[in-house]
């Protein structure tokens, strides 16, 4: 089920992972997102053989996990592609 924001500031910067300083820690950020996208991978390979097997009898909460995953990890796919792309500009500039 999807929660609505409540606060905003906790969507932008959320404090478990901000550093001394207040400024959000980039690595710990991206590392949370990707454990996110691999535990939704993870349910709706779960969700499928279980749909398989019989146990589950909701093809359409199967279908929407495998939907959210699978969108998921194309934004991840290009969150990836946009840095590589920044770091080979910025390996390209001269000094």
């Amino acid at each position: 089920m999807i929660e609505p924001v409540t606060n905003i500031a906790e969507v932008v910067a959320p404090s478990s992972i901000q550093k001394a300083g207040g400024t959000p820690d980039f690595a710990q950020w991206f590392s949370n997102e990707l454990s996110a996208v691999n535990s939704r991978l993870t349910t709706s390979e779960t969700d499928s053989k279980a749909l398989a097997t019989g146990e589950v009898q909701s093809l359409h909460e199967v279908m929407i996990r495998m939907e959210e995953s699978r969108h998921s990890f194309q934004l991840m796919v290009q969150v990836r592609n946009r840095l590589l792309e920044a770091y080979q500009e910025v390996m390209r500039m001269s000094v």
